[in-house]
């Protein structure tokens, strides 16, 4: 079958994969944004433990592969449930996915906005203290506002590869593309075409996105 007859047959169930795929992406970089914050400031916190927490969290998500903590989190952490408190405890195949997900980009996303604070001039951070602000209005308007004009380049990047990273998570039996290319690969044997139009319909996604984020760019310089 050529390209054009194996979109026309595969189409509503790639469209449907793809559906998932940016929901869950959504959903779980929105997630990831606000553990991203929360860990980060923990992070510059004076307060050791919750350094500490920040600083096992990152250790933890940044040396393990996604693929680990997505097994992890569906198959062992119910496990670990019914072994301590009894019962029938499952999670689903979603929320273990935007679990996954959100916990890997909270983490990168936590660097990305500690490496922008700490890029805002010391100097304002002074003189907002100086002038009566305490330190989470600081944070909060002041430093906050420029580090994320200073740190989104970095953040659309950390968006691409979290939709690129969600294809791993068919492995898990999330019905996202990849599932449904798969199926079909499977059915029709119809491999370079299928997987071709995959790759095209990231490749779309992917570049709409980033277009988005130019013009966004643009008019926050102005």
């Amino acid at each position: 079958m050529d390209l054009f007859t194996v979109l026309k047959d595969a189409y509503p169930t790639l469209l449907q994969g793809l559906t998932m795929t940016v929901e869950v992406t959504v959903i779980s970089l929105i997630i990831g944004v606000v553990a991203g914050i929360f860990t980060c400031l923990f992070r510059i916190s004076h307060i050791k433990p919750l350094e500490w927490i920040a600083r096992l969290y990152i250790w933890l998500i940044r040396g393990t592969p996604m693929l680990v903590q997505a097994f992890y989190i569906y198959f062992v952490v119910p496990a670990i449930v019914k072994s301590v408190a009894g019962g029938d405890f499952r999670i689903s195949i979603l929320a273990a996915s935007i679990a996954t997900l959100s916990l890997n980009a909270g983490a990168y996303i936590s660097e990305i906005f500690r490496g922008a604070i700490n890029a805002v001039d010391k100097g304002q951070t002074e003189a907002s203290r100086s002038l009566g602000l305490s330190y989470a209005q600081t944070m909060r308007k002041v430093v906050l506002p420029q580090a994320i004009k200073i740190c989104l380049p970095s953040l659309v990047n950390q968006c691409i590869i979290t939709l690129k990273d969600s294809t791993i998570l068919y492995a898990i039996g999330l019905t996202e593309i990849m599932y449904y290319g798969k199926i079909y690969v499977g059915r029709t044997f119809n491999v370079i075409p299928t997987y071709t139009w995959i790759a095209l319909f990231f490749l779309v996604v992917i570049s709409i996105l980033s277009i988005f984020s130019n013009k966004l760019e643009k008019k926050l310089k102005k």
